[in-house]
């Protein structure tokens, strides 16, 4: 498909062509100087230097880089070329540099340049300063879903699940050399762009075109939504999710999403409907999840009851048969706590490091990774 707004047509086209239940994952990391821990923007040297590999690829800021997998039949097998990718890019960096996952650097400025090239040249045009502010870091998780209106059924049925999707992967308490107060602060980051955030009900895929082509876009990759239909991909792309520490970690938040996903087309399939809910219910919860994490409480969107966080988790991950990996993250309490455990003991540069001596893939249970 050419960078220019899709079709109606060819979003169905797209979508009816689709392979159900793929899943492919993109990890947005951070690069570092091995010697200070502060971001270094030479992602591009990085990439150049694996030209011609389509697992890493650049981002917008140049101190980011991104691990892209190719789509497989199951978590699991994601999971292992995501490891691959981890070992290869942590062997491949060189001495003078390291990388690490978490959706934000606990004490880089957060103002840093951008990657070069025509793209985000255009961006930073647009955007300013906006654009030079976007050190954060996330996890993209996309789920295969074979036909157009039932993979736009799922996507305004996940809608209302975003908040409790955030608030188990949030991992990004500390910002510009100070504790935020929030589980994440990436979200506030990103959303000081347009097209953030929970993103709008679609009533049919015109109506998906229509958006696109109202916006004027030249790349329709800048619907950035923390849920989207990939107009390309024919998936449904989960946006939410802060990037991870472990590749355990990733696999635990990815089995969650792909778990869910598959949930809700059968839910469709059975003709069952959840309501279309308002955006701004849902941004609600969602403030609970950057605010506080797991240990917040969210309001059910159709009742108004209040529930925890941990327990409405809980019960998700019952429906979804157990994903043992995100219960003992459940358990643990969330990475943020986990974060503002190593910073109390080891200062920020301490947490910083750790970050980066966890990025090296130890081995993932396939028990633990089952899609």
């Amino acid at each position: 498909m050419p960078d220019s707004p899709p079709t109606a047509a060819d979003l169905r086209a797209v979508f009816d062509a689709a392979e159900d239940g793929t899943v492919g994952l993109e990890e947005e990391l951070m690069l570092l100087d091995a010697g200070t821990l502060d971001l270094a923007p030479r992602a591009g040297e990085v990439v150049d230097a694996h030209a011609g590999d389509p697992r890493f690829k650049r981002e917008m800021p140049a101190a980011q880089l991104e691990i892209v997998t190719a789509p497989h039949s199951t978590v699991a097998a994601a999971v292992r070329e995501l490891a691959r990718a981890r070992a290869d890019l942590a062997a491949g960096v060189g001495d003078g540099l390291r990388v690490a996952g978490a959706g934000a650097h606990p004490f880089a400025s957060g103002l840093g340049p951008l990657n070069p090239g025509p793209r985000y040249a255009a961006i930073g045009a647009e955007y300013a300063s906006v654009a030079r502010r976007q050190l954060v870091f996330g996890l993209h998780v996309h789920v295969g879903v074979r036909g157009a209106d039932r993979a736009l059924a799922v996507y305004n049925a996940l809608r209302a699940y975003l908040p409790d999707l955030a608030a188990l992967a949030a991992n990004a308490p500390f910002y510009e050399g100070a504790d935020s107060g929030l589980a994440s602060v990436r979200s506030r980051i990103s959303g000081l762009l347009p097209r953030q955030g929970v993103p709008p009900a679609l009533e049919s895929l015109q109506a998906y075109a229509d958006a696109l082509r109202w916006c004027a876009f030249e790349d329709p990759r800048q619907w950035w939504w923390e849920l989207r239909l990939h107009p390309r991909y024919g998936t449904v792309e989960v946006r939410v999710p802060d990037a991870q520490v472990t590749v355990g970690e990733t696999a635990a938040v990815a089995e969650v999403m792909h778990a869910l996903v598959a949930r809700l087309a059968e839910r469709h399939d059975a003709g069952e409907t959840p309501p279309v809910v308002d955006s701004w219910r849902i941004d609600h919860n969602r403030w609970s999840a950057c605010r506080h994490g797991v240990d917040g409480a969210m309001t059910d969107l159709v009742t108004g009851e209040r529930r925890r966080t941990r327990e409405r988790l809980s019960a998700l991950l019952d429906e979804l048969g157990g994903c043992g990996a995100a219960r003992e993250l459940l358990e643990a309490g969330g990475a943020a706590a986990r974060q503002r455990a190593v910073a109390s003991e080891r200062g920020l540069r301490g947490l910083v490091a750790w970050l980066a001596d966890g990025f090296a893939p130890a081995p993932v249970s396939p028990a633990r990774t089952q899609g």
